[in-house]
């Protein structure tokens, strides 16, 4: 599939310039048209049709990232997946927790979290004989920094793919993790209220203490008096998932299974680069790291003016701290690099 042919399926990006999918992805038919087919699906034997729709989206994700379907669980958030990985985990004579200050903050506060239990979180560290977990982003969330994987001396790998999966390869073997976990809400370009929570070997790690009738190894069993955990990663999930989040998930995970993932990652590639020569041409003080994913920043003593200007003129962006940052699709193209430049210029003259 082209860019040009992707992009329309998002119809409203010919009104409006959508650089925020570091965010929120773009608005697609075929998001409204699974949302059209759940409401219908109400009307007759909605419970199959949703236990069809999460059967769906655990292996839709799986197969985004290389993953068998045993080996996916669903999750409200990236932070729950977070926590139900550290649950598991004991911090004995391995009990340092290392991360780094580019950690997406929801993430860097479960591992925080763990202290009370023993843990130490130490940050810009290399993990040692003593780590037992080392957290990573794959692409940090506020400049687009792509992360090396470290060597984890022994401990845990948990990786948090969500600024990657939908925009660029990700693949767990690859990336040699024990966890991972991502989204549906962003360059997947589902909705809020889905993550996925990746495991490579379920059946060996300790029950989370987080649970739910989905965890169970038959949650149709309706028995309160046991509590089992199967030997798949859906021990990990809880209560019932957000169901218009699957069906919204199923129809945009299927618009990126059908992308060259590659290819994606280049043509959004050629687009960062456009947009940081011509804005650092324009004056702008652009944060665009050699190594990065599909978004650049764009310093501003305020950010959050720059993007309610920006978004007067049309062009939406998403401001994090001290940055705008501007994000790309296979979906945007070389007409959107140049809105947003003449949008910004307007903006900075006062206009």
């Amino acid at each position: 599939m082209t860019p040009a042919v992707f992009r329309k399926h998002f119809p409203a990006l010919e009104r409006r310039i959508h650089l925020a999918s570091c965010s929120l992805g773009a608005r697609s038919t075929d998001l409204d048209d699974a949302l059209q087919r759940m409401a219908e699906d109400l009307s007759g034997d909605g419970w199959s049709s949703f236990e069809r729709e999460v059967l769906q989206a655990r292996q839709g994700f799986a197969t985004l990232i290389g993953a068998d379907v045993d080996q996916i669980a669903l999750v409200p958030n990236a932070s729950v997946g977070a926590y139900q990985a550290a649950s598991t985990m004991e911090f004995g004579k391995r009990w340092k927790i290392v991360t780094s200050p580019v950690e997406f903050p929801s993430i860097a506060h479960v591992w925080l979290a763990q202290r009370p239990r023993g843990a130490e979180v130490v940050f810009d560290a290399e993990p040692d004989e003593h780590t037992r977990l080392v957290s990573v982003p794959l692409v940090a969330y506020r400049d687009g920094r792509r992360m090396p994987m470290p060597d984890p001396q022994g401990a845990q790998l948990f990786v948090d793919a969500y600024q990657a999966v939908g925009v660029m390869p990700v693949d767990v073997s690859e990336l040699d993790c024990d966890f991972l976990v991502g989204g549906a809400m962003k360059y997947v370009s589902g909705l809020p209220g889905l993550a996925f929570l990746y495991v490579r070997s379920p059946d060996t790690e300790r029950f989370p203490q987080l649970t739910g009738w989905f965890g169970r190894v038959n949650p149709f069993a309706f028995d309160p008096r046991t509590l089992d955990f199967p030997g798949t990663a859906a021990r990990f999930e809880t209560g019932t998932p957000a169901v218009p989040a699957c069906y919204a998930a199923n129809a945009a995970l299927g618009l990126i299974g059908a992308l060259d993932l590659a290819e994606v990652r280049m043509h959004v590639r050629q687009l960062t680069e456009l947009a940081a020569d011509r804005l650092t041409a324009q004056g702008e003080l652009i944060h665009a790291p050699a190594e990065r994913g599909a978004h650049i920043g764009l310093a501003d003593p305020d950010p959050a003016a720059v993007a309610r200007g920006l978004a007067s003129r049309g062009v939406t962006v998403s401001p994090r701290g001290d940055l705008v940052r501007l994000s790309f699709h296979y979906y945007n193209n070389a007409d959107d690099v140049a809105a947003l430049c003449d949008a910004l210029a307007d903006l900075r003259s006062g206009r």
